[in-house]
This record gives structure tokens, C-alpha cells and sequence, in this order.
């Protein structure tokens, strides 16, 4: 059952996440009149999804993060290559590794059997991952996994979002799996990592081969979003090179350390800083198209 924070958190996205356009200005009403149910079809389709497979909540929410760092919110992720086009699908942050389009296509299917031509499918990711949250340029421009701290802070802040935005929004590592590719070099050659924690994680994580094997975000609560992502970095127990860094003797150790303490100021700075991120040069008005399936123009 979800607490009363869980609820605050909920309407806190509902209210400032879910929006479109409306003469090129976003509105969390905009879809009231023309898709009434549009809030319930996702919701509906995104809890079949967690609950046949927790992880998807956390799949789709790195789908909305790396759709916005990348020339803005507007879906473009979800295209897929053709013989005239190479799309984000491919590029090396997400080849072999971004998951759930599958999850989007239903989700567009259903809105488009109650509300034809008329939902967006930029506006639909962002909505899949409001509720995966709450249920559970593109080879430059994302960070990752091997990062430093002043890397990541230059990285978000090209996109106009702070220090404190891109801690924040680390936070979402509270849920998801990480394949042994993207933090075999910190268990293995970092020393800012709990030992007993690296030797647990090269259980599964050979120094060589295994590149798939997936180990959890978060130690503690890998299905469940809260703050146990920042209680794992101030023992030493990020996953990422580029988790530790945020607690490595740096600017943001202060943050971390009030995070980890504090549940409810890192629930309203994640989503003060998703709604930033959200609004990331998306298309508005006669920019975009709504396009009727998700995996290509119309």
C-alpha cells in the first residue's frame, strides 16, 4: 500500500510532470478535454508492466532521461533506425542497453484506441515515467557510468540544471539494474569502493566476460523508490564510478549526506528537478507531429 509521502509524491508529478502545450507553453491540462482518461489508460498499462517486471519501472524512467539529454523532450528515443535514418536507439549509451519500448508501444496503442491522433508520444514517455516512479548528439551528450563528479556537473549544466538538479536526479539509480560493462572498472580499480561490496559484486561481474550480468542499483531497496541509494554512497557502496563521485571527499558529499537523511527533501528536489528536466526544448505547437506510432514519423 503506498504511504501518505508515496501519494504527496504521486500528485506532486501529476501536477507538474504531465504536461503539454498549449500555444507553445506547457499545461498539465491540456489532454483534460481531448483524452480525458489519458492518466488512468497509462497508469493502467505501466502497473501490468511493474508488476510482470519490477525493473521497468526504472527502464522507463532512463528512457525519459536520456530522450530530454538529447536535443530535448520529444520522443525522439523511441524512433527506430531505417535505411535513411540513425536514430538514438543505437548510439552507445543506449545500444544493447535502453529498455521497454515494447512497454511505450502498448501504452501509445491503448491512448490511441480512446483518443486517436491526439496524444503525443514525448508526452506519453513522460507520463510512463512518472508512474514507473511512483509504481516502483545522443554518444555525447548523456553522462556516464564512468564519469567524475565535475564531468557530470558540467554535463547537466548544459542543459541548464544544477549540481543540486544532477544529484537529485541521480537518486533515480534507487531503482533499476546495471549491466557488469558499466561499473566492472570500479569494483575492480577504484579504491573508493567498501570492499566487502566489491567482492560481492565480482560474484556475478568477472574482470573479464559477463558483460550482461546485471547487478541492482541499489543494494538495499532495488525495486523500490526512496533514498537508500544516498545511504549506499556514504558507505562506499555506489554501484557506478560515477554514483561514488557524488560522495567522494566533493561538493555534493553535504548534499548526499542530507539526502540520505532525509527522505523528504530528496523527493521534492527530484521532483523539482524532473519537471526541469521535463521541460528540456521540448516541441510545442506546430513543431512536433503526434505520431501514431511511436517507432517512426508519420
Amino acid at each position: 500500500m503506498a504511504t501518505l509521502s508515496d501519494r504527496v509524491f504521486f500528485f506532486c508529478f501529476l501536477s507538474l510532470l504531465a504536461c503539454a502545450a498549449i500555444n507553445g507553453q506547457l499545461s498539465p491540462t491540456f489532454y483534460g478535454s481531448t483524452c480525458p482518461n489519458l492518466q488512468s489508460i497509462v497508469r493502467s498499462a505501466m502497473r501490468q508492466a511493474v508488476n510482470k517486471e519490477p525493473r521497468m519501472g526504472a527502464s522507463i524512467l532512463r528512457l525519459f532521461f536520456h530522450d530530454c539529454f538529447v536535443n530535448g523532450c520529444d520522443g525522439s528515443i523511441l524512433l527506430d533506425d531505417t535505411s535513411s535514418f540513425t536514430g538514438e536507439k543505437s548510439a552507445g549509451p543506449n545500444a544493447n542497453s535502453a529498455r521497454g519500448f515494447e512497454v511505450i508501444d502498448t501504452i501509445k496503442s491503448n491512448v490511441e484506441a480512446a483518443c486517436k491522433a491526439t496524444v503525443s508520444c514525448a508526452d506519453i514517455l513522460a507520463l510512463a515515467a512518472r508512474d514507473g516512479v511512483v509504481l516502483s548528439a545522443a554518444n555525447s551528450n548523456l553522462p556516464g557510468p564512468g564519469s567524475s563528479l565535475s564531468q557530470l556537473v558540467s554535463s547537466f549544466a548544459a542543459k541548464g540544471l544544477s549540481a543540486r538538479d544532477m544529484t537529485a536526479l541521480s537518486g533515480a539509480h534507487t531503482i533499476g539494474q546495471a549491466r557488469c560493462t558499466s561499473f566492472r572498472s570500479h569494483i575492480y580499480n577504484d579504491a573508493n569502493v567498501n570492499a566487502s561490496f566489491a567482492a560481492l559484486r565480482k560474484q556475478n561481474c568477472p574482470s573479464s566476460g559477463g558483460d550482461s550480468n546485471l547487478a541492482p542499483l541499489d543494494l538495499q531497496t532495488p525495486t523500490t523508490f526512496d533514498n537508500k541509494y544516498y545511504q549506499n554512497l556514504v558507505v562506499r557502496k555506489g554501484l557506478l564510478h560515477s554514483d561514488q563521485e557524488l560522495f567522494n571527499g566533493g561538493s555534493q558529499d553535504s548534499l548526499v549526506r542530507q539526502y540520505s537523511n532525509n527522505p523528504a527533501v530528496f523527493n521534492g528536489d527530484f521532483t523539482s528537478a524532473m519537471v526541469k528536466m521535463g521541460n528540456i526544448s521540448p516541441l510545442t505547437g506546430t513543431k512536433g507531429q503526434i505520431r501514431l506510432n511511436c517507432r517512426k514519423v508519420n
